[in-house]
């Protein structure tokens, strides 16, 4: 028996335009209370968000599409903002980064994910660094955002899911281990005009957030293939 295909509903979650999928009721696919999201029907990338975050859009405003049109008709619909929300906070016309790290033990083989959003346009960086501590890779992954930045003149916001790193860096935190990276990131930092550090919540949801957990965990499984004899 062919399995139906859902069927993609215009919802809110928080401020940020996403696709619900909706069986052929109507009604959200529902799985451990979670529903079923994309960001962008092009990509393969889905989220299971709890329901109860998501608000409807305006009826006027309402857009569903079946899942099996062709990709070039999903693309003219969807509406691509350049940067991605972050719940009640707002940052400045500038650039902003989500940035992660990701390891295969503590330490073991690590990863770091960056995603840079400035007006339309965007970058990810996925890149294995070794063998380092969770600690090690989150440090790394911010520091490899902001040396992708030329004009230091720009306001730049930065958001981690990192407790460690939003404290030894933004919060005045004394670090006792990685003092040496620390250091090199701090005085990365003066370089810039106005930068902020945000500490968000991990696996929540926000679009940026969970695209740089993406690119480090892809980053990994990268470096694990290299060294795995053909």
């Amino acid at each position: 028996m062919k399995k139906n295909k859902p069927t993609w509903k215009r919802m809110r979650l928080k401020g940020k335009k996403v696709w619900m999928a909706t069986g052929i009721d109507g009604k959200p696919i529902l799985k451990n209370r979670k529903v079923r999201i994309k960001y962008q029907l092009d990509k393969n990338y889905e989220y299971w968000v709890y329901e109860k975050g998501l608000e409807a859009i305006d009826p006027i405003q309402l857009e569903t599409i079946r899942s099996d049109r062709e990709p070039c008709e999903e693309k003219n619909i969807i509406s691509r903002p350049g940067r991605a929300p972050l719940e009640d906070k707002t940052t400045k016309a500038g650039i902003s980064i989500f940035t992660d790290g990701a390891c295969s033990g503590n330490p073991g083989p690590s990863g770091i994910g960056a995603i840079l959003y400035f007006g339309e346009h965007e970058k990810e960086i996925s890149r294995h660094i070794g063998i380092a501590t969770n600690n090690i890779a989150e440090l790394e992954a911010i520091k490899t955002g902001l040396l992708e930045i030329k004009n230091r003149k720009l306001p730049v916001t930065i958001f981690t899911d990192s407790s460690y790193a939003h404290g030894v860096l933004s919060l005045g935190w004394k670090a006792r281990k990685n003092i040496d990276l620390v250091r090199s990131i701090k005085k990365l930092i003066s370089t810039f005009n106005e930068l902020t550090i945000f500490k968000v919540k991990g696996h929540a949801g926000l679009e940026g957030n969970e695209i740089a957990n993406r690119l480090a965990t892809e980053a990994i499984l990268k470096g694990n293939k290299k060294k795995t004899p053909q």
